[in-house]
């Protein structure tokens, strides 16, 4: 008999094995990616910058798109200075455009801002084609920056 016919069983049985173990075996459960977020990747929370502020969006789970575009899954930035979170009436609504709400409806997803110097508030949120918020909201933590 040739000695290299066990061998070969030898190894197939030992690989079949490790197939039952590693592919037979009862996987875990991939959990669900985490839902649209949208936040600031610069300036940070509590950072002391100077004017003019260079701001930088960053948007997980969602795509960007220019308003007007309709396309699921897609929205644009819509920044929020120095007033309030948006009231639920204001959620249901398409955002007016003000000295306290900066649309970016061409798709941008950063910008330079002249503040004066002192405290400011930023917030994100993310509109649809429409400039109306997504329900839920897709929205940023209020972050505080220092403008010296």
């Amino acid at each position: 008999m040739n000695r290299k016919i066990p061998l070969v069983i030898g190894i197939l049985a030992a690989l079949s094995i490790v197939g039952v173990f590693k592919f037979g075996a009862k996987a875990e459960k991939t959990p669900e990616s985490p839902l649209p977020a949208v936040y600031f990747i610069a300036p940070s929370n509590g950072e002391t910058v100077a004017s003019p502020v260079h701001v930088v969006f960053g948007l997980r789970g969602m795509g960007v798109a220019p308003a007007g575009t309709d396309k699921p899954g897609t929205g644009h930035h819509h920044l929020l200075i120095d007033r309030p979170p948006l009231s639920e009436d204001e959620l249901k609504e398409n955002l007016p455009a003000d000295d306290h709400i900066k649309h970016f409806g061409g798709g941008q997803t950063e910008t330079e801002l002249d503040l004066p110097p002192g405290t400011h508030t930023l917030q994100l949120v993310l509109g649809d084609m429409n400039h109306v918020p997504f329900d839920p909201p897709v929205m940023s933590d209020v972050i505080t920056i220092e403008v010296k």
